[in-house]
């Protein structure tokens, strides 16, 4: 199974002039307007910015007990921006990584396409935030969750859905990885964003399945990989923080992800698994190859 996109950012660029009151109730409309606001943002300058990206993989058995030993792989991550194939005019972010190291060592070509690498971040995926964005909100229903309590009193909650009716299906891997597939149609989830009431930027992501969640196999992976015809996603829980990253010269702040913690449990074959990514040494690229810390 393909792993799960890793690496949801957003950035900070000093307080919006719009703030929030404690007792007025939130258009939910507004809010995503100035949420998509400091996204858009934080894209048009993404591109400067570059970082480690260390992934840790376990797999599970049924009991959350491990099985085998961890797999560890560390990438060079940074955001590239294309125009998207919408032709709407919108520009679709990614991710592009550069595998470093397996296990602390420089990676053999068969490491990087073996059953073992099923799991590690694809070289290029879409960037996870702009689900947010205006051109990329189609598919989800998004209601207003209120303001946050305890050690989120300063927050905004954005309750999420993104409900499907497609079957999900299993594919061979279009990397070529050896043992390797992806679904052809993403499952049904909900989640909650966790918003800065006063900067409107993004603090926390939480998201899970929708109920269970039902893969095909077909015949061919049934009698190849020991698959039962129907996989069963019994849990997936996904959730992203966030920390502050100061630059200087010029001064910045931008708030940048320091980890993802993700849990996948699966029964009829598709191994569970836990994946912690963890997000470092932020470089900021200015002019003539510079790179200030």
């Amino acid at each position: 199974m393909s792993a799960r996109s890793a690496c949801l950012i957003a950035a900070s660029f000093g307080a919006l002039s719009i703030a929030t009151s404690a007792q007025a109730p939130l258009d939910i409309d507004t809010l995503l307007s100035r949420i998509a606001e400091r996204i858009e943002q934080y894209y048009r300058r993404a591109q400067n910015i570059m970082c480690i990206e260390k992934t840790m993989v376990l797999h599970l058995g049924s009991d959350f007990q491990a099985i085998g030993l961890q797999r560890t792989t560390e990438a060079e991550l940074r955001v590239e921006s294309a125009a998207s194939d919408d032709g709407d005019g919108s520009v679709q972010p990614n991710f592009v990584r550069e595998l470093m190291r397996i296990n602390g060592r420089v990676p053999r070509d068969k490491e990087r396409k073996d059953r073992s690498a099923c799991l590690d971040p694809n070289p290029l995926t879409p960037e996870p935030l702009s689900f947010l964005l205006p051109s990329r909100r189609e598919g989800y229903i998004f209601t207003s969750g209120g303001f946050g309590k305890g050690k989120d009193r300063n927050a905004l909650f954005v309750n999420y859905a993104r409900p499907t009716k497609k079957k999900a299906e299993l594919i061979d891997d279009p990397l070529g990885r050896d043992g390797c597939f992806e679904i052809t149609s993403p499952l049904a989830v909900k989640g909650r964003v966790v918003i800065d009431k006063n900067s409107y930027d993004v603090l926390r992501i939480e998201e899970h399945l929708a109920g269970l969640g039902e893969i095909r196999a077909s015949v061919k992976q049934q009698r190849e990989h020991n698959f039962s015809p129907s996989i069963v996603v019994d849990r997936i829980d996904v959730t992203t923080r966030y920390k502050v990253v100061s630059f200087t010269n010029p001064e910045e702040t931008y708030l940048l992800p320091e980890s993802i913690d993700t849990l996948e449990m699966f029964r009829g074959g598709v191994q569970s698994h836990r994946t912690r990514q963890e997000f470092s040494n932020y470089r900021r690229f200015m002019t003539g190859g510079r790179i200030v810390k």
